[in-house]
């Protein structure tokens, strides 16, 4: 299984406090909306079938649900998908969720999703080349594929790491790796060799005054990969 048992047992033990927008996962709920309107800008939505790998507590899962897709979200903490289950008591939104790795996902299910969406994830494995290949596995042809990771170099760790975990605590103490953290080239590379064609490299910046995430080109921390698997 392509999964480090202990970065399961660390989301898992905070899987809880997933849709607290003001707890450890407030990062995700303020860049949500900028990663929607990114996705639907390039796929929209409604009637569409699609997979959001490693869904977690499903907070980017509902929200695509809420504009009429019809989406599976996969993850491997089975504490999380049980709080993203509860959640949609609440919301009423149309997901299905499965603790399945998105390698027998892809297995089982190829060729049979119009959007693939694969967020925050790939620095968390020990095989990130392995969820590229499965997710382009499971796009149908010429359909879209969204990645987001952070960049590896002495910028991002400084941002990242000792920013985000110790000096402004955006995140807890350990969230991230830096070596695992991945170059955009390595990430465009994995997709070419898995038949993606990338499309688009874009950057996630933070303004710690005036506390708000944009989209741009600064590519050297945070950064979403557009691309599309080959009809």
């Amino acid at each position: 299984m392509n999964a480090d048992p202990a970065e399961l047992a660390k989301f898992s033990d905070l899987a809880h406090r997933w849709w607290d927008p003001n707890g450890e996962f407030r990062p995700l709920h303020e860049i949500n909306p900028l990663r929607l309107e990114w996705i639907e800008r390039h796929a929209p939505l409604s009637g569409r079938r699609v997979v959001d790998v490693g869904c977690g507590g499903g907070i980017l899962t509902e929200a695509m649900a809420g504009r009429g897709a019809d989406v599976v979200g996969i993850d491997l903490s089975q504490k999380a998908l049980r709080v993203a289950e509860l959640h949609l008591h609440e919301s009423g939104r149309r997901v299905r969720y499965e603790a399945i790795a998105v390698e027998a996902l892809a297995a089982r299910e190829p060729d049979s999703f119009d959007v693939v969406t694969c967020m925050e994830l790939l620095e968390h494995v020990p095989d990130p080349s392995s969820i590229v290949a499965a997710c382009a596995r499971l796009a149908r042809p010429g359909a879209p594929v969204f990645f987001s990771t952070i960049n590896r170099n002495p910028k991002s760790y400084l941002f990242a790491v000792l920013g985000a975990e110790y000096l402004l605590r955006l995140l807890p103490r350990g969230t991230h790796d830096y070596q695992r953290f991945i170059k955009p080239s390595e990430l465009s590379r994995w997709c070419r060799e898995a038949g993606l064609y990338v499309e688009e490299v874009l950057g996630m910046t933070y303004n710690p005054i005036r506390k708000r995430y944009r989209l741009e080109r600064d590519c050297d921390v945070n950064y979403l990969l557009r691309c599309r698997r080959e009809p």
